[in-house]
């Protein structure tokens, strides 16, 4: 479960390490963040009046409508899979990204041509069989654009652009909304314009080096990967902090609950997050290169372990709860996303990688899902604060445990071997 962080580091495993510039991000990379951010923006769209379209405009029911979520986790861990197994094989991780925003792009559209709930929920269900193949080739386009020791870096600077897209989208249909009174099409047009101005930019200004010679003979069997004991502790502590992270959703619930906050004000929550996350993504990242992508990773399950005691602890309820919860939850977001891509990436050899983070990214979705089915089983049961009592000693036994098993002793950027780091070497 040891995570990798280090140039040096890096280079004990055989891993060639890129000329670029130190300091500098490539032109990959943010030309991918801009893709994300148009995407994201065309996503968050949707997202933000997709349930009271649904039930309030097309009638579905909560049951259904939590069953169509469900539906959504499901089609993306499955596809990121298939999307990075196939641009392993086709070598064409541009193709497959592209694939899959314009997929999500055609969605869009689609949305303007269907009117049943069920009709809809089809047509959403490929949006995110788009996301699930998009995903990992483009994670691995980054990984292999950026120097191996700066990999905290460059997937900080893509996730701060992505989740500008994930402030802007929701905004931006506000403002549709407040221009044209209850014009969902209105909100599905624009979207749509956004989602094509992605696929657009991806196509113009992403670039992918052309495969070496050696990299066109056939592909290593699947089997490869588990000789890789660093990627599989990696999946294993991927998995149990999943099952212990509470969602946002569930937390932003009780935060309202707690606050007696007026509906009006609960989408702000995700909002404040996401602006978190914005400002937290870059530094997160840049410390993970220099501290080891391992304490940031694991520090990062601290902050949302503060953010579940914030919603417990006996403070006055207002401002302290209502600015700590979705903070945290940002910085939680910043430390963890791009982090455990960037720890992951050096370990894979650069004809698996799309597989590997694929497979990293699809352990710790489902192990989420199942962690979120646990919590709101125990909510069921026990009552909403005793669940999330429950979750918070979950997540500290889990911590407590990794820290005393896998200790991380990161030294940082270009200081030598990490203790411990020989023996991984070899593997």
């Amino acid at each position: 479960m040891y995570l990798s962080a280090g140039r040096a580091a890096d280079s004990a495993r055989g891993i060639p390490v890129r000329t670029a510039r130190r300091g500098t991000v490539p032109g990959t990379v943010l030309a991918l963040g801009l893709v994300s951010l148009l995407t994201d923006v065309s996503a968050e769209m949707v997202t933000a009046v997709l349930p009271l379209y649904l039930m309030a405009g097309l009638g579905m029911s909560p049951l259904a409508f939590g069953a169509l979520d469900g539906l959504h986790q499901g089609a993306t861990a499955l596809f990121r899979l298939a999307g990075g197994h196939l641009a392993d094989r086709t070598r064409r991780h541009k193709l497959v990204a592209g694939t899959g925003y314009a997929l999500s792009a055609v969605c869009k559209a689609g949305l303007l041509a269907v009117t049943t709930p069920w009709a809809v929920a089809a047509v959403l269900a490929a949006d995110r069989t788009g996301k699930g193949l998009r995903t990992a080739p483009r994670d691995a386009l980054i990984s292999l654009a950026a120097p191996p020791g700066e990999q905290g870096r460059a997937f900080g600077v893509h996730r701060a652009m992505d989740t500008a897209g994930a402030l802007l989208g929701p905004l931006a249909a506000f403002g549709v909304l407040w221009v044209a009174v209850d014009a969902y099409e209105a909100v599905f047009t624009v979207s749509f314009c956004f989602a094509v101005l992605g696929v657009v930019v991806l196509a113009l200004f992403v670039r992918e080096a052309p495969a070496p010679a050696a990299a066109r003979a056939p592909l290593p069997a699947l089997r490869t990967l588990a000789g890789i004991p660093g990627l599989w502790r990696l999946c294993l502590a991927a998995a149990v902090l999943g099952l212990v992270t509470v969602s946002d959703s569930f937390l932003y619930l009780l935060l309202q609950r707690r606050l007696d906050l007026p509906a009006a004000w609960f989408p702000l929550l995700p909002v404040a997050t996401a602006a978190g996350f914005l400002l937290c993504a870059l530094p997160a990242g840049r410390l993970a290169d220099r501290f080891g992508r391992g304490r940031v990773f694991l520090g990062g399950h601290v902050l949302l372990l503060g953010a579940c005691l914030l919603v417990l602890a006996p403070v006055p309820s207002g401002l302290p709860p209502a600015l700590g919860v979705p903070a945290l939850l940002g910085m939680f977001y910043a430390a963890t996303d791009g982090v455990l891509m960037a720890a992951a990436g050096p370990l894979l050899p650069e004809r698996l990688r799309t597989t590997g983070l694929a497979v990293l990214q699809t352990v710790q979705a489902l192990a989420r899902f199942g962690g979120s089915l646990l919590f709101g089983a125990a909510w069921t049961l026990w009552g909403p604060y005793a669940a999330l009592s429950a979750a918070a000693a979950g997540l500290t036994a889990v911590l407590a445990v990794l820290a005393v098993l896998a200790p991380v002793r990161g030294r940082g950027r270009g200081r030598g071997p990490e203790p411990g780091r020989g023996r991984a070497g070899r593997e």
